[in-house]
């Protein structure tokens, strides 16, 4: 995020759209991501260390030639600049020309330190469309029939289930999903309880179609909310709301969303299920011949 909008799109932080700063900036990360595995190992015995990437798919906002290319340039900064170099030593082809020049003899043996998990950061796939800037690609609006969030995020649980197993078969990593959810416009109402339905169903099609990933074999090991609480939400403040527990800002009062009550009934559910496969695996072996 930080990269793309700071050095090519010059949206944020320091407001740069240069071609030289970004490739050296993605670079760079890359680098500092390699220096603190080692680190992080030579400090800490037994570490179990990953790195976290937002990924997720691209598509164009129509069928059109320059959409279509245009989604798939965006798609090689967006999702695969990181976690190509950091777990195959090299950069995505598409990259390679733009990046070259700033890597020295090395630098990739040291980016592509080995790790033990592949952390994900997905709420929604991204519709692209050609632009005039520096990548020549910009994020575009889904077509109409393609529901949103409040905030205008496309809610399509089948792009989540197809990036989990596209991570599986491509990086044959353990997976935690370390962000997933949505803002809504929530109220406390006349008797004190907030009911975010909207955030009920987003999370319900979204773990189902988690469900759906790993039945299909992809190696999720865990799987986060965001967020527990309402918190500064980067540049949007305090104006978007993705918790289970709502804040009063003013007096820092918490109070459990609706939401929270499905989470909480999710996890009670999963973990009788799986106590009680845990416990027919056992009476099976159990039960078998010597």
């Amino acid at each position: 995020v930080f990269t793309l909008f700071g050095y090519g799109f010059g949206w944020n932080a320091p407001g740069i759209a240069d071609s030289d700063a970004l490739h050296r900036a993605i670079h760079h990360v890359n680098l500092s991501h390699g220096a603190a595995v080692d680190v992080l190992r030579a400090t800490v015995p037994q570490l179990s260390v990953g790195a976290i990437h937002n990924r997720q798919r691209c598509y164009g906002c129509t069928e059109s030639a320059d959409d279509v290319a245009a989604a798939l340039r965006f798609a090689s900064y967006w999702n695969d600049a990181f976690p190509y170099p950091q777990q195959f030593g090299c950069y995505p082809s598409s990259l390679v020309d733009a990046i070259e020049p700033y890597v020295k003899p090395g630098d990739l043996a040291l980016i592509s330190r080995p790790v033990d998990w592949f952390g994900l950061n997905h709420y929604s796939p991204h519709y692209i469309k050609a632009d005039a800037n520096l990548l020549g690609a910009t994020f575009g609006a889904p077509p109409p029939d393609v529901p949103r969030t409040p905030i205008g995020w496309p809610i399509v649980p089948d792009a989540f289930r197809e990036t989990l197993l596209d991570i599986d078969r491509r990086f044959r990593l353990p997976i935690y999903v370390l962000e997933n959810g949505t803002a809504s416009d929530d109220r406390i109402d006349e008797a004190g309880a907030i009911q975010d339905s909207g955030r009920i169903a987003y999370l319900q099609a979204y773990t189902s179609a988690l469900q759906e990933a790993i039945a299909a074999g992809a190696d999720v090991r865990g799987y986060f909310v965001w967020s527990l609480l309402d918190n500064f939400e980067w540049g949007a403040g305090y104006t978007q709301r993705f918790g289970l527990v709502y804040v009063d800002y003013a007096t820092q009062q918490r109070t459990p969303k609706a939401s929270a009550r499905w989470y909480a009934d999710l996890i009670a559910r999963d973990r009788r299920q799986r106590m009680a496969s845990a416990s027919r695996g056992s009476l099976g072996t159990a039960s078998a011949p010597a």
